[in-house]
């Protein structure tokens, strides 16, 4: 049995512990330049969230909203979100800084990890339940979402047990719902139900399947547990990430039988594969669902729909012709607030470097040595020490020390400042555009001098060599340099760099990002050396920016 694990909690968290406190970021500082889906007079424009939550889950308690979503192996992992209105959101914190198994998750372990989540609120805790699908499902609990969170607790030691979700009954019993890999379990498109203890902790019968979507709904998971008026109601999408449809079952019994129905697809829509995510309702009693639309290279978007209930099925989106059926909308009214409105806010993105912790919006590749990073707040600069590349390096495929956030829009121009302090040969700081193919522009220390350039991997996944253009001299040591990419429609990328802030030169050919492992593309930076020494070169982020 793995025993239970100790969760290491960033001292920045502590900022944000009350909940009033995290309503919402102040919209001139960090309100996003690319995309706010607020339109300003009562309506709403999907996404609500550009970037890649995907698999998101929702909770309400009183007036506020919580959400989380998958982050596999990146670390902070299980980000918190948090809303008054369902279409405003913002970072809050973080479930946990480092993934245990500590010595499977320093390394990069791309696809794995967090795989899709839940979050409950239950007799004054928050709850999120996880799987690992090659270790089991955990749960860990908060008084407060924005942290901190107990040590996580492996409620089912299992490999291929994914996509878990609770339901405490009136009656005070318990039971958890949850999906099957695949690729671990050698089976899928079921799925199953267990009691639970009441404290949530731990499963104390047999697991029991319940339905079988091998028929109608191929790759049904990610199933989600409810109850109202008698019924369970289980939420499952059918189908597959780009093109399924959300699928749900209901039974006056929790383990069955349950009948199925198709409550949303694509329709006559663009929003293919509208699917995977939460019901949730408003204190003023409307209901909507939030659910995910694969992007490809900008990964799993998140969608609010509209929601209502007819004899007992909920209907999700707009039905034009009242079959019961409905289809993503991509404009709405805002969901009713009574009274506690929202100010405009958007995950963050941008980051000044002033405070002496990172912005909630960056995510290491692997789990994070204390080494890797020094912030200076009042200096308002990120200092990256440079890492020796892993032993055996094909390309940055393997390569824990990128720093990452999530694309937060089709189109968006991203553009650092930096001053790079080599000290051994070999030693780069760059600029990442990261997925299963990647580029970067970076500037190297060769042969005492500093070069600029543009690195191209493609399939990098398998371990495909990196090609590099003809190097460019930087004119003058230690001087400021600016690195920009410039992300157009379809995320066709191009790299460009500057001595002056001002006059930008591309480097090398546009370039087509590409999706990671479950997840979309990420942009970075990273500091890295080819060359053993006993010391450290190191690159000072003065800022990055979205615009």
């Amino acid at each position: 049995m793995i025993q239970p694990y100790r969760l290491y909690i960033l001292a920045f968290f502590a900022a944000f512990l009350a909940p009033e406190l995290s309503s919402a970021q102040t919209p001139s500082a960090s309100l996003s330049k690319v995309w706010v889906p607020d339109l300003g007079n009562g309506t709403y424009k999907n996404p609500v969230l550009y970037a890649d939550y995907s698999d998101p889950d929702v909770v309400r308690v009183g007036s506020d909203y919580y959400l989380i979503s998958s982050s596999f192996n990146a670390v902070p992992g299980l980000q918190l979100l948090h809303s008054k209105d369902l279409v405003n959101w913002s970072i809050i914190g973080a479930a946990f800084t480092k993934q245990l198994p500590l010595a499977r998750y320093n390394e990069v372990q791309h696809g794995n990890g967090v795989w899709a989540p839940a979050i409950r609120y239950h007799k004054g805790q928050f709850y999120i339940y996880y799987p690992d699908p090659d270790l089991g499902i955990f749960v860990t609990r908060a008084k407060n979402p924005a942290g901190p969170w107990e040590t996580p607790v492996l409620v089912k030691e299992a490999k291929g047990w994914i996509d878990p979700c609770p339901l405490w009954d009136e009656d005070g019993k318990a039971y958890l719902v949850h999906g099957f890999a695949g690729s671990r379990a050698g089976i899928k498109s079921i799925i199953a139900v267990s009691p639970m203890s009441p404290d949530g902790l731990r499963l104390i019968g047999d697991d029991a399947l319940v339905f079988d979507g091998h028929g109608k709904h191929p790759t049904i998971e990610g199933p989600k547990f409810y109850k109202r008026n008698g019924y369970y109601y289980i939420f499952a999408p059918g189908g597959g990430v780009p093109t399924g449809w959300q699928v749900v079952m209901r039974s006056k019994n929790v383990f069955g039988p349950y009948e199925d129905r198709i409550v949303m697809d694509q329709g006559k829509t663009p929003t293919n594969g509208p699917h995977q995510g939460a019901w949730v309702d408003t204190p003023s009693g409307e209901n909507w669902f939030m659910h995910f639309q694969d992007q490809g290279p900008y990964g799993r978007v998140v969608h609010l729909q509209p929601m209502i209930w007819k004899n007992d099925w909920p209907v999700i989106g707009e039905d034009p012709d009242g079959d019961g059926k409905g289809q993503p909308v991509l404009t709405h009214h805002k969901p009713a607030t009574k009274g506690h409105a929202q100010p405009l806010a958007t995950p963050a993105t941008s980051d000044e470097f002033s405070s002496n912790t990172l912005g909630l919006q960056w995510q290491w590749h692997a789990n994070p040595q204390d080494y890797w990073a020094y912030l200076n707040g009042p200096q308002g600069f990120l200092r990256l020490y440079s890492v020796m590349l892993p032993e055996g390096f094909k390309n940055f495929w393997q390569v824990p020390n990128l720093l990452l956030q999530k694309l937060p829009a089709e189109v968006f121009t991203a553009t650092t400042k930096l001053t790079f302090t080599p000290r051994v040969e070999g030693e780069k700081v760059g600029l990442i555009m990261m997925g299963m193919d990647y580029a970067y522009v970076a500037v190297t220390n060769q042969g005492g001098k500093l070069e600029l350039s543009q690195t191209v991997c493609q399939n990098a996944d398998k371990q495909a060599p990196e090609i590099t253009t003809a190097p460019i001299a930087v004119p003058q040591a230690e001087q400021p340099l600016y690195l920009r990419v410039a992300v157009k429609p379809g995320a066709k990328c191009q790299f460009s760099y500057s001595f002056d802030g001002q006059s930008f030169q591309p480097i090398g050919a546009d370039f087509q990002a590409r999706e990671g492992r479950w997840i979309g593309a990420k942009i970075g930076l990273f500091c890295t050396r080819s060359t053993k020494f006993n010391d450290s070169g190191n690159a000072d982020i003065d800022w990055f920016r979205i615009e």
